[in-house]
């Protein structure tokens, strides 16, 4: 059935953007949670075998999400997110960077704005997010780094997680 999911990943060399919409099994308020919530945040926001830790996060306009993906050797690679607009189950905004421990962004890497949507879609929930960078070259850096691969890894954890939540 996890076959007939929708997935699309849509770079637009164009409007410097990355749609990507998904498909889940679950109910809307369910999946938004996960999306929202540090703590399963931390159980799903890294593309295996990597964790995700949370070094803090305030999910409301004006607050942030400052957390690392974590490889099985202990390697941290940190990122910053700033909530900028939430509408509760309908879509959030924010900013997204990389960063260090500290929160310092790193000026060196692409930072991008994120529109983040959850729709109905029958008995399932759909997530768009609109990925819009500054230029060009960070959109095709990010796709270089392999942004295709680690999302379709990252939501498919996110679909185990959304099954044990489930049952």
């Amino acid at each position: 059935m996890k076959n007939n999911l929708q997935f699309d990943f849509v770079p637009d060399k164009v409007k410097n953007t990355l749609t990507i919409r998904r498909e889940f099994m679950a109910e809307r308020q369910l999946v938004w949670d996960c999306y929202t919530q540090s703590e399963l945040l931390d159980r799903w926001f890294a593309p295996a075998p990597l964790t995700t830790k949370t070094k803090s996060m305030d999910f409301s306009e004006g607050g942030h999400w400052h957390y690392a993906m974590v490889e099985p050797n202990g390697t941290e690679y940190w990122g910053y997110t700033e909530y900028l607009k939430i509408r509760p189950i309908d879509y959030y905004t924010s900013t997204d960077a990389f960063s260090n421990e500290n929160g310092d962004i790193n000026q060196d890497l692409p930072r991008a704005e994120w529109l983040v949507t959850f729709l109905d879609k029958g008995e399932n929930s759909l997530v768009e997010t609109v990925v819009t960078y500054k230029s060009l070259a960070d959109l095709e850096k990010v796709v270089e780094m392999g942004m295709e691969m680690g999302i379709t890894l990252t939501l498919a954890k996110l679909d185990e997680l959304l099954l044990q939540l489930t049952q």
